[in-house]
């Protein structure tokens, strides 16, 4: 009986030894130090660094605002929410599908000027051929373009008065912090007209509806039961979705 308890003990010894082994052996593969510092700048050139990275990191922070609200995509995600609000469809399709329909519609009609901003401004810059400021200044000139072309007068005055700013001077001295709300409530106003008027075929049919079931007696049922599949069958056989997205799309 002492043998084997001997036995097992050597086991048990021989095992610990084994695991000891392996724990504190060096890995085959050395883990990474990473070491983060803050420290003080100690020349000009540190600091100018230091701006640039907060510069960077500030617009990639604004970027999904810059994309909302400097391009198409207001209008275009606005009319299509009118588009399922009419058709009373409630959350279909829903508002991932919705959003990047808008996404992929915006890229598709901001193309041009994302492409004179890349030849301005991004390779010039990488090139090093232009500086930081003149970057900035290069491709703020096509988005300023777009937005001017979409902006009402009585937009653009209106913030140019609110900002006590001379109203005959030219558009290349229009601040952008003026000209951007003058776009926003712009785009805002033109979708909003265009989603009155793709209320007004699904509002007849809700009307002709209504009347039909008040006729019949039947004031139980709810009418938007009725409505909505003649909605969708309208829509289908016209072929909504296309005749709106071209319509957006020719709005540019």
């Amino acid at each position: 009986m002492n043998k084997r308890v001997l036995k097992k003990l050597l086991f048990f010894i021989i095992i610990a030894l084994m695991v000891g082994c392996f724990v504190y052996a060096e890995p085959a593969l050395p883990i990474p130090n990473i070491d983060l510092n803050v420290k003080a700048a100690e020349s000009p050139q540190e600091v100018a660094l230091s701006l640039q990275i907060l510069f960077i990191l500030t617009i990639l922070s604004l970027a999904p605002s810059i994309l909302i609200m400097l391009t198409s995509f207001t209008r275009i995600v606005i009319v299509l929410s009118f588009t399922r609000s009419a058709l009373g469809t409630q959350q279909m399709p829903s508002n991932q599908i919705l959003i990047g329909l808008a996404l992929f519609l915006t890229i598709f009609i901001m193309t041009p000027v994302f492409t004179e901003i890349n030849d301005t401004a991004i390779k010039p810059f990488m090139e090093e051929q232009i500086s930081q400021e003149e970057a900035i200044e290069s491709a703020m000139k096509p988005i300023r373009n777009f937005m001017f072309k979409y902006t009402r007068e009585k937009d653009m005055a209106l913030f140019l008065k609110l900002g006590q700013l001379d109203s005959t001077v030219s558009l290349d001295d229009i601040p952008t912090r003026a000209l951007i709300p003058a776009f926003i409530i712009s785009e805002l106003k033109t979708a909003f007209q265009i989603g009155f008027f793709l209320y007004i075929p699904f509002l007849i049919i809700d009307m002709v509806v209504a009347s039909t079931l008040m006729s019949m007696g039947m004031m139980m049922l709810p009418p938007v039961m009725i409505s909505m599949p003649f909605k969708i069958l309208l829509f289908v056989m016209v072929d909504g979705w296309n005749l709106i997205v071209r319509s957006l799309i020719l709005g540019f």
